[in-house]
Order: C-alpha cells, then structure tokens, then sequence
C-alpha cells in the first residue's frame, strides 16, 4: 500500500497518525519462503522534521511459519517491529546522495509493504531455535532427540589420534 507524504513533507509542524492494513502474507529471501501466520496493521506517525524531511515512527507485530535451525521442527517467529526512520524528500536529495535513496520511497508515496519487508530482514532473528536446550538430530539415523534417544553410536574419534590408531591396528593379532 502506498502513502502520500507530500502534505508532510511540505507542511512545517504537520503531524499524522496513520494505521495502514498489511497485505504482506509471506517473507521471501535467501534464507527461505516462510508464510505469515499473524499480523497486525503497521502503525505509523508522520511528522515533518524540517525542510523536505518526514521523521516516521511506527510498530507492526508479524508472526511467521519457521523451522527449528537444529531439529528441523515447526516454530513460530514473532517478530515485533519498531522503527524510527528519517525519509528525505526527492527534491532535498543531494546529487552525492541520489544513489542513497531508499527503495521504499517512491517518489513522494512510501511503499509500506516495501519497507516492512526491508525491517523484517533487518531483524531476521540469526538462529531459530524450538528452545533453548534443542539438542538436534542425530547425526546417524536423523531422529529428533529431543524425542528421546535413538540408541545409535555417536563416537566420533579424535583426528589427532588417527596416526596412533593406525599404529595400533597394523600390528593387531587376529
């Protein structure tokens, strides 16, 4: 959805609250596809902040269909949302600064889908975990263990020890 801030940007001491409904239904990147599960209208107030500034402060709650970075099990993410943002106006930007310009804004409309998306991958969380204690899949048989235990032989020997082992098994009697 688009927002017309050109009475904003224009108009010294204007302030706005607005609450724009978010059509956003899933999160696409490189980490994955995750489907919103729950959202709620992106909250937002539109002050001018100077001569072709908007200073812009809001809130949206988004819960997302995510998988567990250890057990591979179905988690969901909430991510709450805050922002403070200062957006320049296409005329006030500088030559030097063209190439700054943020993709959100187009023209004098602010793209909110846009934006939310960028602040959802800002605040992507780095690992998602069912809990604290996730103690993963076995690395043999792939069973959760936070299932219980699978009964499979997890011993690894120590790389270090390899040239000794090898001494040991060539001069074993069979």
């Amino acid at each position: 959805m688009l927002v017309d801030l050109s009475d904003i940007f224009t108009t010294e001491g204007k302030v706005t609250e607005i609450q724009v409904p978010l059509e956003l239904t899933s999160f696409c990147s490189r980490i994955g596809n995750f489907s919103v599960l729950e959202k709620s209208p992106v909250s937002l107030i539109l002050t001018n902040a100077g001569a072709g500034k908007v200073k812009m402060e809001g809130s949206a709650d988004l819960t997302f269909r995510t998988r567990c970075d250890r057990c591979l099990s179905e988690v969901p993410t909430r991510l709450e949302l805050e922002f403070h943002e200062i957006v320049v106006s296409p005329d006030a930007v500088r030559k030097e600064e063209e190439e700054e310009i943020p993709s959100y804004l187009e023209g004098y409309q602010l793209n909110v889908e846009s934006f939310v998306y960028d602040e959802v991958l800002m605040n992507w969380p780095m690992k998602i975990l069912c809990r604290e204690d996730c103690k993963g899949v076995c690395p043999v048989c792939g069973k959760n263990r936070n299932d219980g235990d699978c009964g499979c032989d997890t011993f690894v020997p120590d790389p270090r020890m390899a040239a000794i082992q090898d001494i040991f098994n060539a001069n074993k009697e069979v």
